[in-house]
């Protein structure tokens, strides 16, 4: 029987209350989160699109682990499911699989309330906003905004819309942030320099044909079920014919649910590796696996995938990725702390800096804040300094963070088959993702070839 110590018991995004002082205890840290509610609204007319129902389901499966009071779909109909996921065969089904309720009764309550998709309305609720996607781009618009979906979606434009409109109504719950809601927020997938505009079709953007075929996905946690989510929306033909290798070290923990979109409570003390790759093979994936720790002297074979997607969180294994022997690095880290949580950053490698220098030895010492919580917990002898000590190096997550930063990675290697532009370096925040930093590829990958198969039509 494993045993658990409370640090990898602790739901990661109720630490934020902790580490920030916003709670003084964990009952009351708890209590808070259980006050969380958000309800999603669908019309007919959306019900049976396959990317408004991408969106809703992402949606819900990053909503139940913020809004721990319930979430709630009100959907007048149920109808068959058109995502290519391993669910229940209808929509409603899904949805209660992925932890909401549905209804179909309308209401006024004062909840916070995200609409999928269907046309600009007057305002009901204090806080109430559309997803938005089109193209490669998606994103959120106030209820009352001018701008509704287009055709020719790309699946991860729906995903990528969902997390924003959870990160929305997170910060409007938490009252972080007094334009939630009242604001547009979105991403082109095409193309993430600063200076466009997300809600206008970039130049060159393609309808989505190719897809890749064989990709190594190294760490298997809150961004690597992202990343697993991400290819699982996207529309191959014959699903066997993409080969995964997934590789990590690591058991599942009660506190993985919190910020892991695939893993639930009855995962608890699998191997992380074998879970997923059931839920791949669930999806029609060919999966192998490696159970052993990356970093210095490790290489990849000749006949294995070219490209890896990286979602490693500890700076010594990610010193090596430019050594491996892989074609292309595409890597995403996410902040660790309370004030920085929804900070993300991409990479891709090779670049102009080797990995060595993007990510120096440094040697981190956990320090324990002096929060009333983690003070409360040292009187109580709940814990020790030890303990504490353990509890404070732990990041604080949120799902909806990686699965932003999933999207940003499984579209690098779309762009690439596309003859897009590749990017070198994003640094976004999202209280603010207008205001990101994105650093074109100075390399060259168009003579780079990693096999691809054809996307349904």
């Amino acid at each position: 029987m494993i045993t658990f110590s409370h640090a990898d018991r602790l739901h990661r995004l109720i630490k934020e209350a902790l580490d920030s002082g916003a709670a003084g205890t964990l009952e009351e840290a708890e209590a808070l989160f259980r006050r969380y509610r958000l309800v999603f609204e669908i019309g007919p007319e959306e019900l049976s699109c396959p990317s408004h129902q991408i969106t809703l389901l992402t949606a819900i499966t990053l909503a139940r682990r913020v809004f721990l009071g319930g979430v709630t779909v009100r959907a007048c109909a149920d109808v068959p499911l058109a995502v290519p996921l391993p669910l229940p065969l209808t929509l409603h089904g899904a949805i209660e699989a992925l932890g909401a309720r549905v209804t179909h009764e309308s209401g006024t309550d004062n909840v916070a309330m995200i609409v999928i998709g269907g046309p600009p309305r007057l305002r009901q609720t204090p806080f109430e906003i559309r997803t938005v996607c089109v193209g490669w781009r998606g994103g959120i618009v106030p209820i009352e905004f001018e701008q509704t979906s287009g055709e020719q979606i790309m699946p991860l434009a729906a995903m990528l819309a969902a997390a924003l409109a959870i990160n929305e109504a997170f910060l409007h719950v938490r009252g972080e942030n007094a334009a939630a809601g009242h604001r547009t927020v979105g991403l082109s997938l095409w193309n993430l320099r600063a200076e466009s505009d997300w809600l206008v079709a970039p130049v060159g953007e393609p309808v989505l044909s190719l897809l890749p075929a064989r990709l190594w996905l190294l760490g298997l946690g809150h961004l690597g079920q992202a990343f697993l989510w991400a290819l699982g929306l996207l529309p191959y033909p014959d699903p066997k014919a993409l080969e995964l290798i997934l590789q990590d070290t690591d058991i599942i923990t009660p506190s993985t649910e919190s910020t892991s979109m695939l893993t639930d409570a009855s995962l608890i003390g699998e191997r992380k590796t074998r879970a997923m790759a059931t839920w791949a093979e669930r999806r029609g994936f060919s999966t192998a696996i490696h159970e052993r720790r990356f970093g210095a002297g490790f290489r990849r074979q000749e006949e294995e995938p070219p490209i890896i997607l990286c979602g490693l969180d500890n700076a010594l294994g990610r010193r090596a990725l430019d050594e491996a022997g892989f074609d292309l690095v595409v890597e995403a880290g996410l902040g660790r702390g309370y004030q920085d949580f929804r900070t993300l950053r991409l990479h891709t490698l090779p670049a102009s800096r080797r990995a060595a220098q993007i990510w120096p030895h440094t040697t981190e010492t956990a320090v324990a804040p002096e929060s009333r919580a983690y003070l409360k917990l040292l009187e109580d002898g709940i814990l020790d300094r030890c303990g504490i000590t353990l509890l404070a190096g732990k990041a604080v997550g949120a799902p909806f963070v990686g699965a932003v930063a999933a999207t940003l990675v499984v579209a690098e290697v779309l762009r690439l088959l596309h003859g897009g532009t590749l990017i070198q370096l994003v640094d976004l925040d999202l209280q603010w993702p207008e205001h990101r930093v994105v650093v074109p590829q100075q390399l060259d990958f168009s003579h780079f070839n990693p096999g691809y198969l054809r996307a349904a039509a």
